[in-house]
C-alpha cells in the first residue's frame, strides 16, 4: 500500500485518467505536429502560386498562348506572386494559433 498513487486508496480516477503528467507533453507534440503539417502545406502551395504567377508574367518569352490580354495577364500575375509570398511568409510565421 505504500507504494500506491495516493487517489487509488480513496478509490478516485488514477494519475493517467486524470490527464496527469503526460498530458501537456501530448497536446505540445499534437500542436507541434500541426504545425508542421500546416507550415509545409503553406510552403507548398505559396511555391506552387508563386510559379503559376511567373509563368502568367513571362508566358510569351516561353512560347506560351495565353487567351488573356496583356493588362489582365499582368495583373493576374501580380496577384499570383503577391499570394504565393504571403503564403510562404505564413509558413515561415507559423503563428497558427492567436491566443
Amino acid at each position: 500500500m505504500a507504494n500506491e498513487h495516493p487517489e487509488a486508496s480513496k478509490g478516485g480516477p488514477g494519475p493517467d485518467e486524470t490527464g496527469g503528467a503526460t498530458r501537456p507533453y501530448v497536446e505540445r507534440s499534437r500542436k507541434k505536429s500541426y504545425e508542421l503539417r500546416r507550415a509545409i502545406l503553406d510552403y507548398g502551395m505559396g511555391v506552387i502560386i508563386f510559379v503559376i504567377g511567373i509563368v502568367l508574367l513571362v508566358a510569351p518569352k516561353l512560347g506560351l498562348s495565353v487567351q488573356i490580354d496583356d493588362t489582365m495577364r499582368y495583373s493576374m500575375g501580380g496577384l499570383f506572386l503577391l499570394y504565393g509570398g504571403f503564403r510562404i511568409y505564413r509558413g515561415r510565421q507559423k503563428n497558427y494559433y492567436n491566443n
